[in-house]
């Protein structure tokens, strides 16, 4: 699939395809989906949520850190998962505070995920 295919399809009308598109695009690690990926930040599928999130870390688009911050109080678990995720592999300090507060997250997968990227974003 090429990648203005996956751009269209994040805005499809299956949120199946929306969420396949928003995982491709980071698997591509193409700095130009950094802004149609951070619009799917606000999908209303957490599943696409989820996968832009992450997607937003694997092509380090630094740009995307406050909108992942702001997703670690997501009420999907999966999201505020990816999220963490996300800025562990964006590395920026900003990161440090909320992803500490996450780490106390009432769910396990979250706690795990914010301190495997506090430990990211100790290492040098």
């Amino acid at each position: 699939m090429t990648f203005q295919q996956l751009i269209d399809d994040l805005t499809a009308t299956s949120g199946i395809i929306r969420s396949r598109a928003a995982a491709d695009l980071g698997k591509l690690g193409d700095a130009r989906a950094a802004a149609p990926l951070l619009a799917s930040l606000s999908d209303s599928n957490a599943s696409v949520r989820s996968n832009a999130a992450f997607s937003l870390g694997e092509i380090g688009a630094a740009q995307a850190t406050p909108a992942l911050i702001d997703l670690l109080k997501d009420p999907d678990e999966f999201v505020r998962k990816s999220a963490a995720k996300g800025l562990g592999l964006l590395g920026d300090p900003a990161a440090r505070i909320p992803l500490s507060a996450a780490a106390d997250d009432p769910s396990p997968v979250v706690r795990r995920n914010a301190l495997r990227s506090l430990e990211m974003l100790r290492i040098p």
